[in-house]
């Protein structure tokens, strides 16, 4: 084989590549993909403008190669910067696990758990059982955010998140995913007109709304369900929340569609629970992470807990519906069996069995 001295070619000089990168930078680095320009993630990451673009420039040049695309309207990932960004996730994610297991060994480091989940995890399952583990894991923090069921997935593949929350509708493969809660979703309407027990989606469209934000994950995929049909659910008002929309409901502003326990929570005189007959409407959630995810302590902790968590009992309504109150004025016939009753059994006791057949005399001389 003819060496570069004997062909009399110049050998390529190569530099020799710093891979001594600051995790402060790539933060700053993920912020500024994030927000889409230096300025803004320099402000996210507390820095001057100055200051941010010269670690960024430095940066690039300890791995060799740009990653960003610098315009007026902003900065864009290069090929090369989104592929630094995928790694950076797992970078920074291993030295939140560093921190976690020293943590044992000293006070003062955390570890941070990205926690994903779709409207029904946020809003109903997770609260109740995210409250114990932070009580017994006072130096994990978790990272709670609500997304859609297929957005959080996608979320975890790229690395952005640990765990996510899902329900069953989705595509989990390359992902580990387990069984964890069954949650159903109703429709919740004014205690007006026809009485039924259930009805389909597709007949609610017919009717005004009252949801949640645009961006919710249940209402990206109620907007899905209505398209198979070929409609738009048309929205009277958009909220924050579940209790919000109660009261909405019950003035005749529209209709809802939430899961049962927040249906059964805000429920009143004014309002009834129709369940759906669609398939969709029971599910199955989810617990979904990467295969490298529990070899992290924190997130392994994280789901060692909300698989060990079973059902948690219904919180109490804030607007419960009252039990119906006893008839003031009861059937005449049983009340007046009941007053005779009452009076054979005093009369015997003060006067002995002839005093019990003291009524029925009485009752034929009024039909004289």
């Amino acid at each position: 084989m003819k060496t570069a001295a004997a062909t009399g070619a110049v050998p390529i000089e190569r530099r020799a590549v710093d891979y001594r990168v600051d995790p402060f930078d790539l933060q700053l680095f993920e912020a500024v993909v994030a927000q889409g320009s230096i300025t803004a993630g320099a402000q996210a990451m507390s820095l001057s403008l100055a200051a941010a673009s010269a670690r960024i420039q430095a940066l690039e040049h300890r791995v060799g190669v740009r990653l960003l695309e610098r315009s007026k309207t902003g900065a864009v990932a290069t090929d090369a910067g989104r592929a630094l960004s995928r790694q950076s996730h797992r970078v920074l994610a291993e030295l939140d696990s560093l921190h976690v297991a020293m943590s044992a060994f000293g006070r003062g480091l955390r570890g941070t758990v990205r926690l994903l989940g779709n409207t029904a995890a946020i809003v109903e399952a997770l609260p109740p059982r995210l409250g114990g583990f932070l009580a017994a894991h006072p130096d994990i923090d978790v990272e709670l955010q609500e997304m859609a069921s297929d957005a959080a997935l996608q979320a975890l593949r790229e690395g952005v998140a640990d765990v996510a929350i899902v329900a069953d509708h989705v595509d989990t493969r390359g992902l580990d995913a387990r069984p964890w809660l069954e949650d159903e979703l109703v429709a919740l309407v004014p205690a007006v007109g026809r009485r039924r027990a259930s009805t389909r989606f597709v007949d609610l469209l017919d009717q005004s709304f009252v949801g949640l934000g645009a961006d919710s994950g249940l209402s990206r995929f109620l907007l899905a369900q209505a398209a198979r049909c070929g409609r738009v659910p048309h929205h009277r008002v958009r909220v924050s929340g579940f209790d919000a929309m109660a009261p909405l409901v019950a003035a005749g502003a529209g209709v809802a569609v939430m899961p049962r326990g927040a249906a059964e929570r805000y429920l009143s005189p004014a309002l009834r629970i129709l369940r759906l007959d669609d398939p969709w409407a029971r599910r199955t959630l989810l617990i979904c992470h990467s295969a490298q995810a529990p070899s992290l302590p924190g997130v392994r902790a994280l789901i060692e807990a909300l698989s060990a968590s079973g059902p948690v009992p219904p919180r109490a309504r804030s607007n419960p519906e009252p039990n119906p109150e006893p008839n003031p004025n009861p059937n005449p016939k049983a009340k007046a069996k009941a007053k005779a009753k009452g009076r054979s059994a005093s009369a015997t006791h003060s006067t002995g069995a002839r005093s019990a057949s003291l009524p029925a005399p009485s009752r034929r001389g009024s039909r004289r």
